[in-house]
């Protein structure tokens, strides 16, 4: 049995109020250890404002799951910033610093922040990197996910004290932000004037090439992969590592379903490669794994 802990990444795509509810209300009693709530990606996305995710913070915490407040990866405005500064001032649950801004709220004043998360958003490639954000009181590290086993290893290797270290480890990969809304565009919509369309695409609008075949997902102002990043295949080579968290990335459907062959996996119940096959008819594409092996991510790379 791996003592690896699961963890339900922040919800990246935005969806009605009602089935956001529910979909955290199931999590509640879902096999995983630690739970990351709030909005990421855009501040146009309302349906659920920062009391709400605090009340469904409740429940999980009273659940017996760890609960992270994820801060926002693009602030832009001063209502973007006030909202950050309520998550910082929580009082109660830890905060995943997305940017720069939350970092120096975390760590500035007359009472600095000492156990803090450092999102996979702050660009830490380098140990010297890391230890800078370990001195300033982070204790967790979340590597960016574009990383390869190898160079987080000898990361992780670089630095002279204990940090946990979480992977990106199912969802598809969210490349790139922007501070231009492509859901918009492809409405031909302004951003401000966007009517919310991302609601309509639980797991955002897919892209393809001329050839028909799958390149990117829009996601608002984020751009992701069109495959889904997961290493269920690769489980055993992960936790040999010593990874402490893997994070699965809420997806419109089959999300605990997924949790459960990673836990199941995870405890010697379920072989790897069973497990990633059972997988395959629960994503909304085809699988890959490439940049954990460092190679292009779009690749599903088999292990001899």
């Amino acid at each position: 049995m791996s003592h690896a802990k699961l963890a339900l990444g922040p919800l990246l795509y935005y969806w009605p109020r009602q089935s956001t509810l529910a979909f955290y209300a199931d999590m509640v009693d879902a096999p995983v250890d630690i739970v990351y709530l709030g909005e990421t990606v855009c501040s146009r996305r309302h349906e659920l404002r920062l009391s709400d995710w605090l009340d469904v913070a409740d429940a999980c915490a009273d659940a017996g799951k760890e609960v992270v407040l994820s801060s926002q990866v693009l602030v832009e405005s001063e209502s973007d910033l006030k909202t950050l500064r309520r998550i910082i001032n929580n009082g109660r649950f830890r905060v995943e610093a997305n940017d720069m801004g939350a970092v120096h709220l975390l760590t500035g004043g007359d009472t600095p922040a000492t156990d803090w998360i450092a999102g996979p958003t702050l660009n830490i490639f380098n140990p010297s990197t890391l230890a800078l954000f370990a001195d300033m009181g982070a204790t967790r590290w979340v590597a960016p996910p574009e990383m390869s086993r190898q160079q987080i290893f000898d990361l992780r290797a670089g630095i002279k004290r204990g940090m946990q270290v979480e992977i990106f480890a199912h969802g598809r990969l969210p490349l790139a932000l922007s501070a231009r809304c492509f859901t918009a565009r492809h409405f031909n919509l302004q951003k401000d004037t966007c009517e919310f369309r991302c609601l309509e695409f639980a797991d955002g609008i897919p892209l393809k090439t001329r050839e028909g075949e799958p390149f990117l997902t829009l996601n608002g102002i984020q751009t992701q992969s069109a495959h889904v990043h997961t290493l269920l295949g690769d489980l055993p080579a992960v936790t040999a590592d010593g990874i402490d968290i893997l994070r699965i990335s809420p997806q419109g459907e089959n999300t605990g379903d997924i949790i459960r062959l990673f836990r199941h996996t995870l405890d010697g119940i379920t072989p790897p490669a069973e497990a990633l096959t059972a997988a395959i008819p629960l994503l909304p594409e085809a699988p890959c794994n490439g940049f954990w092996h460092g190679r292009p991510g779009v690749e599903q790379f088999v292990t001899a």
